[in-house]
């Protein structure tokens, strides 16, 4: 048994793909034609040249176990399409596989299973899952698949496609709990997808490796709270938003205050005490850092009234 990083044991392949022996598919015909026209000519040739007897029963005889010999041959013939292959069996035993496309012939007693070796999509239905702080979140993605190893796939699985459908759910319900929706100090699945994605393909591959499937790609489609707590998550998102611009403006009107009283200072406009300092401090503060226009106010007095 081997174990992947998810702690989940998966049982180790005793069995790899090899090629089948195999022959050219044209060549073959054009023998098993030959070889049932030749009995066809013993047949019709012993029927002419003697009216009964022994020599009659013979050319018979020879000519059906020619036809016979060249049907054979021709139950062998085998078209492999483009991106397909052939899983070949002798009474129960795996003999090997055929990839090369075009008629090929193989032993003419042998079974022969059709498996796609082409590019096939997978998408998982909306999952409800809670994340690592248990907020229930929806989540759903899409899996790039491809048939390695023909014979993982015939014979160490019961159905290959059904595998990778169940183990492309695990593995997406696994990750999605594993990591936070939204976090600002971790990894999360809302900020760092390209890891996020990266983890989910490793994991599927050591899931599925077994059944001989290759994961070329998977991506996370749709990711969002569950309705429940969309509308409590949301004012919370808000409220960080608003918290984090507050600090940015605070953190540039402090700034522009002491770039202020620093100029008044080295350019001698005006001298001013420490109480009249706080007090321009205190006004500059509220127009900068209000979020809405201050309303001017005229001092027709001195500075302290």
């Amino acid at each position: 048994m081997t174990e992947n990083d998810t702690g989940v044991e998966m049982p180790r392949p005793t069995i790899v793909e090899r090629p089948a022996r195999n022959a050219g598919g044209w060549r073959m015909l054009g023998i098993a034609l030959l070889t049932v026209l030749a009995g066809i000519i013993v047949i019709v040739a012993g029927a002419l040249a003697s009216s009964g007897g022994v020599g009659l029963g013979i050319g018979l005889v020879v000519g059906v176990l020619l036809v016979l010999a060249g049907l054979v041959l021709g139950a062998g013939l085998t078209a492999v399409a483009p991106g397909e292959a052939r899983v070949v069996q002798v009474l129960g035993r795996y003999t090997g596989t055929v990839r090369e496309d075009g008629l090929r012939w193989v032993n003419p007693i042998s079974d022969r299973q059709r498996i796609s070796t082409r590019i096939r999509n997978h998408e998982t239905g909306t999952a409800k899952v809670n994340d690592l702080d248990g907020n229930p979140i929806e989540i759903s993605a899409v899996v790039v698949w491809q048939v390695e190893d023909t014979a993982r796939a015939t014979f160490e699985v019961d159905d290959f496609v059904e595998f990778v459908a169940f183990q492309t759910e695990a593995a997406v319900r696994h990750i999605a709990g594993s990591f936070p929706y939204d976090a600002a100090d971790r990894v999360s699945l809302r900020d760092n997808a390209d890891e996020i994605t990266a983890q989910l393909s490793a994991e599927l591959a050591l899931r599925v490796a077994s059944a001989g499937v290759r994961i070329i790609e998977s991506r996370i489609t749709r990711l969002a709270y569950a309705p429940e707590i969309a509308q409590a998550m949301l004012r919370r998102q808000q409220a960080g938003a608003v918290v984090a611009a507050r600090q940015r403006i605070v953190e540039g009107a402090v700034g522009m205050v002491q770039l202020a009283l620093d100029r008044l200072d080295s350019e001698n406009v005006v001298e001013l005490d420490e109480e009249r300092r706080a007090t321009m401090v205190s006004n500059l503060l509220v127009v900068l850092c209000a979020d809405r226009d201050a309303q001017p106010v005229v001092n027709t007095g001195s500075l302290y009234q």
